[in-house]
């Protein structure tokens, strides 16, 4: 009985962490749709010179739809992880990426349930994580569990819908939004990432004075990313960006203080326009969270079970 829990527990766990992880790799949530992005960049904002650069940047890359990525998280003493995969966004993330946990809490409840590696699959309506045979031994033989992004708005009330919309909308692009948000972004300099020329840019996020301050985004814009920023307990998000000759991001690292401690994350983006597939795993082998909660007595997956909106058991 008690690994069965343990096993609901870390399902539980995954669902946020999975969630992070694919926001690490690609950037925060989208602060606005796509026509609103680049309309507002058009006529009603004005830019200096480096936020021209960086809009060109952020259409640049929102355009190339596709890449490569690899990418660190860490938050506080709950998680460390490495996820490397691919990525698409074009019409919503989807795609697949290989998550190792390396150190916190979560990785302690990882191995509990016999595994420290997790694969998660994003589809538009859902994403999917494969966990281990010991998981699966208590699982009625089933490896995968779907997370259906309605269902996750439906029972975790706002943080919920919060992690719906991240899921269903983060794109690499986001970052560069981000600092055009801080209003004093500022080029660092020219420095060799991953073997390629880039242009390494820099800001601070204070989400306190964000509205206060003359940005380069919209007033929609600013009020919906103050918002999701406040959702996820982010403060302050120091974020640095490095851009190569073709106005791609090669490279991004973010440093916030979040209600759950210092979130440090970094992520390389290459092979942009990649070809990228992801399909629902068999449906022999899967199993569906709202149906583990219900086996399980919990109503919720931010709830009773989990503490602080990490998805670690209390």
């Amino acid at each position: 009985m008690k690994s069965t829990t343990t096993v609901r527990r870390v399902s539980l766990s995954v669902a946020v962490v999975a969630a992070l992880t694919g926001v690490a790799a690609c950037g925060s949530a989208d602060s606005g749709n796509k026509g609103d992005s680049k309309a507002s960049g058009a006529g009603t904002v004005h830019l200096s010179p480096v936020a021209a650069v960086l809009r060109d940047v952020e259409q640049s890359t929102d355009k190339a739809d596709s890449a490569k990525v690899r990418a660190t998280t860490s938050m506080g003493d709950i998680m460390a992880m490495n996820a490397d995969g691919a990525l698409t966004w074009g019409n919503g993330l989807k795609g697949n990426l290989d998550i190792t946990y390396t150190g916190g809490k979560l990785a302690d409840a990882m191995r509990k349930a016999g595994t420290s590696h997790m694969e998660a699959r994003y589809l538009p309506d859902a994403y999917y994580a494969k966990m281990s045979d010991a998981f699966a031994q208590q699982t009625g033989g089933k490896h995968w569990v779907k997370y259906d992004f309605d269902y996750l708005a439906k029972v975790g009330g706002a943080s919920g819908a919060y992690m719906k919309d991240q899921l269903q909308t983060s794109t690499p692009n986001q970052s560069v939004k981000m600092l055009l948000a801080s209003g004093d972004v500022k080029k660092v300099g020219v420095e060799t990432v991953d073997g390629q020329h880039t242009t390494h840019y820099a800001g601070t996020v204070d989400v306190a004075a964000l509205a206060g301050k003359g940005s380069n985004l919209s007033a929609d814009q600013l009020t919906a990313l103050k918002q999701q920023l406040k959702q996820s307990g982010i403060t302050t998000d120091a974020i640095d960006i490095w851009v190569n000759d073709q106005n791609l991001l090669v490279k991004k690292s973010e440093k916030a203080a979040t209600a759950n401690g210092t979130l440090n994350s970094t992520a390389h983006y290459s092979d942009y326009g990649v070809a990228v597939t992801a399909e629902a795993p068999p449906a022999a082998d899967t199993m569906d969270i709202a149906d583990m909660m219900k086996s399980g007595g919990v109503s919720s997956p931010s709830g009773g079970t989990t503490s602080g909106g990490t998805g670690l058991s209390s």
